[in-house]
């Protein structure tokens, strides 16, 4: 299932869904993902200054990716 995520706040409420799904607490999730728990806290409350490599970090302890969709071509050349 894709989710779009437009806010901080979107990533944090996917994360904590993930976590809960997954039967994790925050700080055995913090320590599957190298993070601290401080971290795993702030990320899931949204907070606009997590560090990203850190978010990726939790991601993938989630088993989760992060894609990047471009928008499409405005004149549909479709090249790169």
């Amino acid at each position: 299932m894709m989710n779009r995520i437009l806010t901080p706040a979107d990533i944090g409420r996917l994360v904590r869904q993930a976590r809960k799904a997954a039967g994790l607490r925050q700080d055995e999730l913090a320590g599957a993902a190298g993070v601290g728990l401080r971290f795993v806290v702030d990320l899931e409350a949204g907070k606009a200054t997590a560090q990203l490599g850190k978010a990726l970090q939790v991601l993938s302890a989630l088993g989760c990716s992060f894609e990047i969709i471009p928008p499409p071509d405005p004149k549909g050349e479709g090249g790169a």
